[in-house]
């Protein structure tokens, strides 16, 4: 159902610099790219947006907003998540088991938002 999810930047060519390597162990690519946004895909499916927001004003992350990238195994969701601290991301839930189908890890990007790496098997 959802096609892309966008998330705003303060610092447009740091974020491409942090999402090239945040999304490289799963595939994620820049699909397009229009010089004040980017979207990346892995060749099919949902998207993720990063860019300058439209009206000129500083971008800003909304409390208790969270954009979840589905990850095909637990391995997928610690590369993800690992890549993201050591690229400056902070942990807001280190990559683990939450119940028994749900696997996740946590973290904040670059520029607060908050983003999910998960593996649920049968999603």
């Amino acid at each position: 159902m959802i096609g892309y999810a966008m998330l705003g930047t303060n610092d447009y060519p740091k974020a491409l610099e942090f999402y090239d390597k945040v999304l490289a162990p799963v595939g994620g690519k820049r699909a397009m790219d229009f010089g004040v946004s980017t979207v990346y895909g892995s060749g099919g499916g949902a998207m993720l947006g990063i860019g300058q927001p439209y009206n000129k004003e500083p971008a800003t992350w909304g409390n208790g907003t969270m954009v979840a990238l589905q990850m095909p195994s637990k391995e997928k969701v610690h590369e993800v998540y690992d890549a993201a601290i050591a690229n400056g991301a902070t942990c807001e839930g280190p990559a683990g088991a939450r119940g028994d189908t749900f696997y996740a890890g946590y973290f904040r990007d670059l520029d607060g938002n908050k983003l999910c790496a998960f593996y649920s098997p049968g999603m």
